[in-house]
């Protein structure tokens, strides 16, 4: 499991856990979170879906951004883990992957995911949605 808790990364709002096998994209993902102006709290991170599955077992995640292409558990299956526990259908699920195909959203299309983030995405996308999805936001 690697999870990075960092003075700069614990805030007053809701925890994220980005899951992707690229440290360079988690890395990004993790930067622009942590400046598009809204509060986050705790940032982990997982190189794979089973890392994310026991992170999600220890920690109280409120939004998950996931790849959906890794190697030992792919972003597909660690929805469908997260769609079958019923602790974690509060937990917003947000796919961020170079895989848009209409093939790939109608395979994940049953998996409680609210938005589908194409790579490369742009700061302000992110900002949009957790702005959208923060309840503490108020929207």
């Amino acid at each position: 499991m690697q999870s990075e808790l960092t003075p700069e990364t614990a805030g007053a709002g809701p925890n994220v856990l980005i899951v992707d096998d690229s440290a360079m994209m988690r890395k990004l993902i993790r930067r622009v979170t942590s400046v598009v102006g809204v509060p986050i709290g705790t940032i982990f991170e997982a190189g794979n879906g089973r890392e994310a599955l026991d992170i999600l077992e220890h920690e109280d995640i409120k939004f998950v951004f996931t790849d959906i292409n890794m190697p030992v558990m792919t972003g597909t299956e660690l929805l469908r883990a997260m769609h079958e526990r019923p602790e974690w259908q509060h937990i917003v699920r947000i796919i961020i992957s170079t895989d848009g195909s209409e093939a790939r959203r109608e395979e994940v299309s049953g998996l409680d995911v609210k938005m589908y983030v194409e790579k490369p995405f742009r700061p302000e996308v992110m900002r949009d949605v957790l702005s959208d999805l923060s309840p503490t936001t108020g929207r």
